[in-house]
């Protein structure tokens, strides 16, 4: 994620951000060229300060889950983000609102870097081959669960209950678990379909280096839940949940890729420069580049390894988990670099 400030005092502002706290403008974000817009409080219009030009908020703004800007003009009530949104939880319930914002937060994230990578996100609504958002509760006698189908990602509510969240976390004994990596993962699976399986030249590649997704999923799964991962499975795979199928590697794989590319570009738009001792040979990092115009993702992993190390080591000098419990094997990266070069024809 880039730095973002206030277009009248120039203080830093987050993605996330209504006002700016140093001199209470409003701020809206514009998707266009990913930029946020700053607005006189007092004023009953959305005139930015930058350009003097008229906006207007998602109607979504209204529930405190969105602060997309729409030009003023357009027929459209709701932003590029909110647009893929097909189910939304009961707002009758007030409990509702702290967990829907906390999805609206992660999928907003994840727009903001499919929309940098320059994928195509047309809304399901309009398309049959779009993709949508259904953002749902499950009762005791529902089926549903959070994936991936033809286009819908479902995430049920109580994933925004950190609590829950992280009582599932310990339940399945995962190192990590969070709104936006399950998003980013779902969204691996959508782009699976069109990226991969339309291209029958891309197919035949993705085989070679992710294995065969013809073999039966549901005796997959079953055999996973029974026998668990191999004992090597570091050597191939981020995740033990990976080497399930070959589709699941995709998801797991395409969502790590996504975690890395948005760490290296936070680092870099903070200029972080990591420059440990000299007993720490190899663990330099100097993000200098925008990840998203390295064509070389050698480059970039190798700059990612130093800065999560060096941040992993700064939440345990605090007391707090790692915030990448990952180890990306060479036999990962080569999986992320068939990825990187993959969204690059794009």
């Amino acid at each position: 994620m880039k730095i973002f400030q206030c277009g009248y005092c120039h203080h830093p502002l987050f993605f996330e951000s209504y006002s700016c706290g140093n001199c209470g403008h409003k701020s809206g974000y514009r998707d266009s060229d990913r930029q946020m817009l700053t607005f006189d409080a007092d004023s009953d219009r959305l005139i930015s300060d930058r350009e003097q030009l008229e906006y207007k908020f998602c109607k979504n703004h209204q529930h405190d889950v969105c602060n997309w800007l729409i030009p003023v003009e357009s027929s459209s009530n709701f932003c590029t983000a909110c647009q893929l949104n097909r189910t939304i939880p009961n707002l009758s319930d007030e409990q509702n609102f702290p967990k829907w914002k906390n999805l609206e937060v992660a999928k907003h994230r994840l727009i903001y870097q499919l929309q940098k990578i320059g994928l195509p996100l047309p809304s399901k609504l309009k398309d049959v081959n779009g993709l949508c958002f259904d953002f749902v509760s499950r009762h005791a006698n529902s089926q549903l669960m959070t994936g991936h189908a033809n286009g819908v990602i479902t995430i049920l509510l109580r994933e925004a209950d950190s609590v829950l969240r992280e009582q599932m976390r310990m339940q399945l004994l995962e190192p990590y678990r969070t709104l936006i990596g399950h998003l980013r993962h779902e969204v691996g699976h959508y782009f699976w379909d069109r990226l991969v399986y339309t291209d029958l030249d891309v197919l035949a590649q993705f085989r070679a280096v992710f294995g065969d997704e013809r073999v039966s999923y549901g005796e997959s799964l079953k055999a996973y839940y029974k026998k668990g991962a191999p004992e090597d499975w570091q050597n191939s795979f981020i995740s033990k949940y990976a080497t399930s199928h070959a589709w699941e590697d995709w998801a797991e794989t395409w969502a790590h890729y996504l975690h890395v590319m948005d760490m290296v570009e936070t680092a870099h738009f903070f200029g972080v420069k990591v420059d440990p001792s000299e007993t720490l040979k190899g663990m330099e990092a100097n993000v200098s580049f925008d990840p998203y115009t390295e064509s070389d993702f050698q480059t970039i992993v190798e700059t990612c390894v130093p800065l999560s190390f060096a941040v992993n080591s700064i939440n345990r000098a605090m007391g707090v988990p790692d915030v990448y419990p990952f180890v990306i094997s060479q036999g990962v990266v080569e999986k992320m670099k068939f990825i990187h070069g993959l969204v690059a024809k794009r």
